[in-house]
């Protein structure tokens, strides 16, 4: 079983925790009212997904989790929701730069490496907008979308996204399959594609802001539930005329919460400054549990 015993004082932090849970959920979900219809869409269509036959046995964690361990990833998801609740405007915009910093200094402090709109002198049109799900990229010449799947659970639920006709506007990963490596994989399986030509300065100075964007960390967060991924910046897109700000691949887009239903929501996008390169790529959880901030 995945759950512990339960004792008599842990039903009671339970059902304290289970109150306060529905109650940041009624106010953020006031707040975003289509938007928490969309994520419950999208929440049931992974529980349609999970209930396939099989998928139960594939999705199978690789160690037990304690009711108590799956409560506090919860309770900590909801409070930087809540968090961002407060300094995040409702309607999707571009931030001030008075936001951007409260946002950046929030987020650096609750998952404990610096976070910021603006790196190197560098910043995109905007850190907060609509993503939209994306296809899978060629990695490497000969690439197919069957080789993207380390296993049978990876093909059915990132499979159906497909794979993009043509290249993305940075090109292969690799140059072949050989030199293919364990960090160009992950690049690819946790990108995004961003307005990088809408860049302030891009246009005077494109080949170096070209190679600023190539691959460089950024935490994404949903800022409805709090789920957040770090990716790279891998593509370039989409068209101002889609609506969307930028693109998310099908992994970011389940780390996001955004996977189901429509595949877009609102995201709040930053740079991170990780000159070392010791930030993994992939879904991350926010430290912070102080709800007073």
């Amino acid at each position: 079983m995945l759950f512990t015993s339960k004792k008599p004082h842990y039903e009671i932090l339970r059902k304290k925790w289970t109150q306060k849970h529905r109650s940041l959920q009624a106010k953020l979900f006031g707040k975003h009212k289509e938007l928490g219809r969309q994520i419950m869409v999208g929440g049931l269509g992974g529980l349609m997904l999970i209930a396939t036959p099989g998928a139960a046995m594939l999705s199978a964690p690789p160690h037990l989790l304690t009711s108590g361990q799956i409560d506090k990833e919860l309770d900590t998801n909801a409070i930087l929701a809540e968090n961002l609740n407060k300094i995040t405007p409702p309607q999707v915009r571009p931030l001030t730069e008075k936001e951007e910093n409260k946002i950046g200094q929030l987020l650096s402090k609750d998952f404990g490496f610096s976070v910021s709109a603006t790196l190197d002198g560098k910043r995109l049109n905007r850190s907060y907008g609509l993503i939209g799900g994306e296809q899978h990229l060629y990695r490497f010449p000969g690439d197919n979308l069957i080789k993207h799947a380390d296993n049978l659970q990876e093909a059915i639920m990132y499979g159906p996204a497909g794979i993009a006709p043509g290249l993305g506007a940075l090109g292969f990963f690799e140059s072949s399959e050989s030199q293919f490596s364990e960090q160009d994989k992950m690049r690819e399986k946790y990108y995004l594609a961003v307005q990088t030509f809408l860049a302030p300065g891009f246009s005077e100075h494109t080949a170096e802001y070209r190679d600023f964007f190539k691959y460089r960390k950024m935490l994404v967060v949903n800022p409805v539930t709090g789920q957040s991924v770090v990716a790279v910046i891998g593509d370039a897109g989409p068209a101002e005329w889609t609506g969307k700000h930028l693109g998310g691949s099908p992994e970011v887009m389940q780390a996001l919460g955004l996977a189901g239903g429509p595949r877009k929501g609102p995201v709040l996008y930053f740079f991170i400054d990780d000159p070392d390169d010791k930030i993994p790529l992939g879904p991350v959880k926010a430290k912070s549990t102080d709800l007073n901030k």
